[in-house]
């Protein structure tokens, strides 16, 4: 029974996975999010704005890494912190790999309420006066939502590093 199961729900995802994909490269919802994108991460990541993390994030946001486990918003918020914007001498910055970017709308009764996001991103270490040097590669996905009017950062996977 669990077998015949495993496979009509295989069967459900394959069918009704195809009937969406990635939506085109230049919509306007795919320039959106990968400006959302790019926004994100250079203003909260890279110059470690915290209060606009904090804005841009799902109070419930779900955080999952593949090295350093689940974390929800408080976590990450403290490990941001810690790991990412405590030394300014040896800061990590993050880069996008551009054409790895995929973006799948979601809809509820024909009404856009969210985007999937996937692609890949490289990590560097900067340091002052040097050349940013590569330190990992890795894969996400990243659930944005929309809420009044702006796109938040609810769930998202970190994953593959390399």
């Amino acid at each position: 029974m669990t077998k015949n199961l495993n496979i009509s729900v295989f069967i459900l995802f394959f069918f009704f996975g195809s009937l969406s994909a990635q939506i085109e490269r230049n919509s306007p919802l795919f320039l959106e999010l990968k400006k959302e994108d790019s926004i994100f991460f250079e203003r909260g990541f890279n110059n470690c704005d915290i209060a606009f993390l904090e804005k841009k994030m799902d109070d419930n946001l779900k955080f999952y890494h593949d090295n350093g486990g689940f974390q929800d918003k408080k976590l990450f918020m403290e490990r941001t912190k810690q790991n990412i914007c405590s030394n300014p001498n040896q800061k990590p910055i993050r880069k996008v790999v551009e054409s790895s970017l995929e973006v799948f709308p979601l809809y509820d009764n024909g009404i856009l309420y969210g985007a999937i996001q996937t692609g890949e991103h490289q990590f560097f270490i900067r340091e002052k006066n040097k050349k940013d040097i590569l330190g990992g590669h890795a894969k996400f996905t990243t659930v944005w939502t929309k809420k009044e009017g702006n796109w938040i950062m609810s769930e998202v996977l970190s994953y593959n590093h390399k």
